[in-house]
């Protein structure tokens, strides 16, 4: 089978998996955010919790349990860190630097997973199933609770509440995440991902050579990783390493993973607000955006122009997996970036300008398509009423959506959303230049260059967690900055929606009339794709030509 064929069969598969998911998963998902049934264990942990589980929460009492439940986590991650050495299963491991500890603890807490570290010489077995895990779990839930509370804004009326963070919280995990996450690590570790205690142990290779290996409780993580969107590699060379993904069909399996509850999401939100079509209309500009992306990337690596040796070798294949070839690494990294995933299979820092410049544009994006698990979604929806205001105004009346009004206070929550994130990309990288001891820390000169702090400071703002390579990022100033740009860049968006919520779920819905505007036809999907497009263009348009696109022209 050649390489085309195999290429197309395997997004065949994928896209007919995701299809056959779509509506059983994004309808359990919507009877978990809608049930009054608590079952045991979870009553069991309200209790000990203190909480009262059949209390609503105004939407500033909802924003407040969100963000200290963060601050705890940040907290005890933090002191995990630094105190690893002194707990059991360290294998050795020395407690990690200050800088370093507040950078990975806001990193998986924020549900970016960005890593300056290397997973399995600096992290001990403990901190990475106790600590960094539990995680991926949470920062998960976390995101799903907060389009929870969104979509109820949409849903409920004259009501002050916008639903219970903690009881969302709990269901999210215990009914949605760990079981699939169990399910899905026993076919992990069934297909050869490592699932031990050990620690390094010397073998002999097979040509006589000596080689130190490290064993560890991967495919547990490995299957949450990708199922929250997290991103974060138990070791090193993330999933291009073999013990966290050994063949093409485990390739498979994680893309799946990381798009699986992203793309189901918006069948939740259709079945919460009682109309199925306003899921479809949402997950079909999802759908059509990764495709385009997908194509474009893919055909980047194919067809390098202006590269005899590209063209000579019949692809771009430097920095990819020779288990997975082109077509298997441009799937995952434009999955991983157009969500909040940031796993990588390959090295995007070696991809061609056009192909890294099409990674850097899905993440400024905003990861809409389709995001991370709950911030895709909630992302899409502030989109949607950007779309449908700018519709209202072409026709001269006040934009409607799902029977609420858009007023003045509506917009201003939209707005501020959609400026947090270029604004701490855009300030982040300018200050990352301006200063000559941060400009040392990149490793190529010129528009590349340029592109790998660009990069860094989008992938950390959008909560991401992918990189290119070639910047030296585990400096005190790199790692306090980018820490503080991925708590920003969670939870001021978080603030904003919460805040959209509460103000919709106040209103009394409005009547359908003939002036409102069909929000589940192919045209709004239209105009929803061309603003997110605009958006994204006239915003990043000039850091953009000073990188990937200065380096392809050159």
């Amino acid at each position: 089978m050649n390489d085309t064929l195999a290429g197309w069969l395997q997004i065949t598969v994928l896209v007919a998996a995701l299809g056959l998911s779509f509506r059983p998963l994004g309808d359990y998902m919507a009877r978990v955010l809608t049930s009054d049934h608590h079952g045991r264990i979870e009553r069991l942990v309200y209790r000990a919790g203190g909480v009262n589980e059949d209390t609503d929460q105004r939407w500033p009492v909802y924003l407040r349990s969100l963000l200290a439940f963060a601050a705890v986590s940040v907290l005890f991650l933090y002191a995990f860190l630094r105190l690893q050495n002194r707990l059991p299963l360290s294998l050795a491991a020395k407690p990690i630097p200050a800088d370093l500890a507040f950078n990975t603890a806001a990193s998986f807490v924020t549900n970016t997973d960005w890593q300056a570290y290397s997973g399995e010489t600096a992290m001990g077995h403990l901190v990475q199933m106790a600590g960094l895990a539990v995680q991926n779990f949470v920062s998960a839930a976390m995101g799903i609770a907060v389009v929870a509370a969104l979509i109820r804004g949409f849903t409920r009326e004259k009501a002050v509440c916008v639903g219970n963070f903690w009881v969302d919280l709990t269901r999210i995990v215990l009914r949605v995440l760990l079981p699939l996450a169990f399910v899905f690590a026993l076919v992990l570790a069934a297909r050869g991902v490592i699932q031990n205690l050990h620690g390094a142990q010397d073998i002999t290779t097979l040509t006589g050579g000596h080689q130190t290996l490290t064993g560890g409780p991967a495919a547990s993580q490995e299957a949450i990783k990708e199922l929250g969107t997290n991103g974060g590699g138990f070791y090193n060379a993330n999933s291009a390493h073999p013990f966290e993904n050994p063949d093409a069909l485990t390739n498979l399996i994680e893309v799946y993973l990381l798009l699986v509850i992203s793309f189901s999401l918006p069948r939740t939100f259709g079945a919460m607000v009682g109309d199925h079509r306003q899921g479809y209309a949402i997950v079909a500009v999802m759908a059509l955006i990764w495709a385009a992306s997908v194509a474009l990337l893919t055909a980047n690596e194919l067809h390098r122009v202006g590269s005899p040796a590209g063209h000579a070798a019949g692809a771009m294949m430097e920095g990819k997996e020779t288990r997975f070839g082109i077509w298997s690494s441009a799937l995952f990294a434009a999955s991983t970036t157009l969500t909040s995933c940031g796993a990588v299979n390959s090295a995007h820092d070696s991809y061609t300008p056009g192909g890294g410049g099409m990674a850097l544009f899905n993440m400024m994006l905003g990861e809409v398509a389709p995001g991370g698990t709950g911030s895709g979604l909630y992302g899409m929806l502030i989109l949607a009423i950007v779309a449908v205001f700018v519709a209202g105004l072409m026709v001269g009346r006040t934009p409607e959506y799902l029977g609420k009004k858009l007023r003045g206070r509506e917009m201003k929550f939209a707005s501020l959303y959609l400026l947090t994130t270029p604004a701490l990309v855009l300030i982040g990288a300018g200050l990352a230049m301006a200063l000559s001891g941060e400009r040392a820390a990149v490793l190529n000169p010129g528009a590349h260059g340029f592109s790998e702090v660009l990069y860094a400071l989008t992938s950390t703002a959008n909560n991401n967690g992918s990189a290119f390579a070639g910047l030296s990022a585990d400096t005190v100033w790199y790692n306090t900055a980018l820490g503080s740009v991925m708590l920003l860049g969670r939870f001021l968006p978080m603030v904003f929606v919460l805040a959209l919520a509460g103000s919709l779920a106040g209103q009394q819905p409005v009547p359908v009339t003939a002036g409102t505007l069909p929000t589940h036809r192919p045209q709004f999907a239209g105009l929803l794709t061309g603003v997110i497009l605009i958006v994204v263009g006239l915003t990043y348009f000039p850091a953009l030509a000073l990188g990937p696109l200065a380096e392809g022209l050159h």
